[in-house]
């Protein structure tokens, strides 16, 4: 039996050119410092926004937005993980919006759902973009 790569594929190289081509883009170029941004943010957040004596949440912040820096960065690097990445920052971005109430739940301060909704929120979109780019690719 045998098993076959993508690394064998016959349009691999154009596949690769075309994503070359959508993430060149100075629109995925802006997405990935965004998301970098938002990355960052999320996990100093319970340091900025003041809510580090939320022991459960504050590790949980820091643990998602380095978790989502390394999605988000890497989409430019591998054309075979872009998509499976990009909807893991997705689901990044969506957790951190109900993690205040999951994880903290009664303790949740505003300060921690306000930074944890607005974070998120912008986390989700920035990775719903970026997919939406790699999944045009893809059918382009």
């Amino acid at each position: 039996m045998t098993t076959h790569s993508i690394e064998h594929h016959p349009d691999l190289a154009e596949m690769r050119s075309r994503f070359e081509r959508v993430t060149s883009t100075p629109a995925a170029q802006a997405v990935e410092a965004l998301a970098l941004i938002t990355g960052l943010y999320l996990a100093a957040s319970p340091w900025i926004a003041g809510f580090s004596g939320l022991g459960p949440l504050a590790v949980n912040n820091l643990i998602a937005g380095l978790a989502y820096c390394l999605c988000m960065s890497g989409l430019g690097s591998a054309y075979e993980r872009t998509h499976a990445m990009a909807w893991t920052a997705v689901v990044i971005g969506a957790w951190t919006i109900v993690a205040p109430w999951l994880i903290a739940g009664d303790v949740s301060t505003t300060r921690s759902v306000v930074s944890n909704v607005i974070a998120g929120g912008v986390a989700l979109l920035l990775a719903l973009s970026m997919a939406g780019m790699a999944g045009r690719n893809r059918t382009a």
